[in-house]
């Protein structure tokens, strides 16, 4: 059998395993709090319960497959799973010099086909666990580290869709705000999506105060249709209900992610209809640049809005009276967007062959 990871477990279900070795179940903390903060086992324990942790304990099932670093300070890693495939992670320097905010993966690919998204283009092989995002995280906390940051913020927005993979997306949450461990709080992670209505719905059922991200990046289902195939299933009207629900609960403004596309979704009366749907919500809009990551499974080449039309863009939301800022650009010399460093390794790994 192979040996467990304490990334997969809560520090409830590590007291119980202690407890069935006859040792003190209050040494879980302590072993948790070790391995979230540094990976390594807190050298004050009992002899015996030290060599059982090694014994039946390896230190993660992921390994590093690549590492990337832009000239911004991005860094993203490749990381290689148990089965051989292989997810992506990031780190973002925060604008203080203390901090940064980490970006994680719920899936390895991902089924949803978005037509500008790198990600869809490998469509979907499988769920991450729980662990595997704890994983992730760890990762980036020690990068964080190696900086002299604290990684002090995270966001569900990498490879996959996070509303799809629920249970464990939630089980992540809840080991990362345990209380025993002071890793983050709720309010410091963000769960993006596309719009899965029932996912948001189950989101907001568990009364979590955590930060949610719509991607909507069209301000009409027909034309949002081109784009992500999901809005056929999902009106945004349907989302922005949901997401006000959503909102009411936990009190917290939703962001709208909106990514402009050079002549597809770009001009002032976009503009104005975003507008018309977001105002007089508790809602942020966010405008991404475009990262380009080749034809879409429509056969579309999409390119990113000229900064000049992006501020365009921007001037039309505010007139309308909707709050909306441009998102900095991140790691655009290492390819930024999510799923381009899986696909580049893939393709050297497929030419090398």
């Amino acid at each position: 059998m192979p040996r467990a990871v304490l990334a997969d477990l809560t520090t409830a279900e590590l007291e119980a395993l202690f407890k069935s070795w006859g040792y003190n179940p209050a040494n879980a903390v302590r072993v948790m709090r070790n391995y979230y903060r540094c990976r390594e086992l807190p050298g004050s324990l009992p002899k015996g319960l030290i060599e059982r942790l090694h014994r039946d304990f390896q230190p993660g099932t992921t390994s590093l497959a690549k590492r990337q670093v832009a000239e911004d300070g991005t860094i993203k890693l490749l990381l290689s799973l148990h089965d051989s495939r292989t997810v992506e992670t990031v780190l973002m320097p925060d604008y203080r010099q203390d901090r940064a905010a980490g970006c994680l993966s719920t899936q390895v690919g991902c089924a949803l086909g978005c037509d500008f998204c790198a990600t869809g283009k490998s469509g979907f092989e499988r769920n991450l666990t729980a662990g595997e995002m704890i994983e992730q995280y760890l990762a980036l906390r020690r990068e964080a580290a190696t900086l002299k940051r604290r990684l002090q913020s995270v966001v569900f927005m990498g490879m996959g869709e996070p509303l799809l993979n629920l249970d464990a997306v939630l089980a992540a949450i809840r080991r990362l705000t345990d209380d025993s461990l002071d890793v983050l709080g709720c309010r410091q992670i963000m769960v993006s999506t596309v719009g899965i209505v029932p996912g948001i719905e189950a989101l907001y059922d568990t009364g979590l105060p955590i930060m949610l991200a719509i991607s909507l990046h069209a301000p009409d289902d027909e034309e949002r249709a081109k784009l992500l195939p999901l809005a056929k299933r999902y009106p945004i009207a349907d989302i922005l209900a949901a997401a006000d629900r959503f909102q009411a609960r936990n009190r917290r403004t939703i962001n709208i992610q909106y990514c402009l596309l050079k002549g597809v979704n770009d001009s002032p009366e976009h503009a104005r209809r975003l507008a018309e749907l977001v105002r007089g919500r508790r809602m942020h809009v966010n405008i991404l640049r475009y990262s380009p990551t080749g034809p879409g499974a429509s056969g579309a080449v999409y390119a990113p809005s000229d900064p000049a039309v992006e501020r365009l863009f921007l001037a039309e939301l505010s007139a309308q009276g909707v709050v909306a800022h441009p998102r900095r650009q991140r790691g655009t010399d290492i390819g930024a967007a999510c799923g381009q460093l899986r696909s580049a390794t893939a393709f050297q790994r497929g030419a090398q062959g």
